[in-house]
């Protein structure tokens, strides 16, 4: 087993690559902005490592096309001056080193289309990849048996999996492999810098495609990635078994 692959979708480093295609999830700009309102006081830090992070993938896989694949901004309710700076900016980035953009619709961008329209992109619900369909994955489609594409790749979860070393935890941020109702399942890492994520081993699933009780959650495998290093960790059952014997 190729542990830089996942169903013929290549890892590389918080992206996936499919041909010609970079895949990237959960950026949430404005992030910082909302912790500073709820008095949480976090540096503006994120956008310009977001860059600097893809300006690497970009020199890496040089691909005509880009998927971010949802929550691309951060607030519900409003695009806050952040947000619309942040992804303005962002966008041009994309349509500089990209010859095309895509835009998937997340559970935070109800408000993301004012902004693609001004910069003349539309935000899809979902986008076909040769055997794949991206989607977020906030919601399940009611209509997946009509689905014809083998593989889903979703975000929205964040996953990471916390490993202890003495009183410390450490997060690291992972890429999920499964199946889903007779599909296989990718679930994406956050491109997101200001948290890790949410921990496969001590919290519970966000997404409604591993929260689904016919799902053996514990039979994923993961795949952690530290700057652009892929580490296979096993199934989750496996690491819960390892963990159960150390601790």
């Amino acid at each position: 087993m190729d542990k830089n692959y996942i169903y013929g979708a290549e890892i590389t480093d918080l992206a996936l690559l499919i041909q010609d295609n970079l895949i990237l999830s959960d950026l949430h700009f404005g992030y910082e902005e909302a912790l500073n309102a709820e008095g949480i006081m976090v540096p503006r830090f994120q956008y310009k490592k977001i860059l600097a992070r893809l300006g690497e993938i970009i020199e890496k896989t040089r691909c005509s096309r880009v998927i971010v694949n949802g929550d691309l901004k951060h607030e519900f309710g409003r695009i806050t001056r952040q947000e619309w700076n942040e992804i303005s900016s962002f966008i041009e980035f994309l349509k500089d080193n990209f010859q095309d953009v895509v835009l998937i619709k997340g559970n935070h961008d109800n408000f993301t289309r004012f902004i693609a329209e001004r910069m003349d992109l539309e935000v899809y619900e979902s986008f076909s990849l040769e055997n794949f369909l991206i989607l977020h994955g906030d919601k399940v489609p009611d209509d997946l048996e009509k689905i014809n594409e083998e593989t889903l790749i979703i975000g929205h979860e964040h996953p990471c999996i916390g490993i202890r070393s003495g009183e410390r935890l450490e997060k690291i941020k992972c890429f999920l492999k499964g199946r889903f109702k007779g599909k296989n399942l990718v679930v994406m890492p956050s491109f997101n810098f200001v948290t890790e994520g949410s921990d496969i081993l001590h919290e519970k699933a966000l997404s409604p495609f591993l929260k689904d009780k016919t799902v053996d959650f514990n039979d994923f495998e993961v795949f952690g990635v530290e700057n652009f290093e892929v580490l296979y960790f096993g199934k989750i059952r496996d690491i819960i078994r390892v963990k159960e014997q150390f601790y």
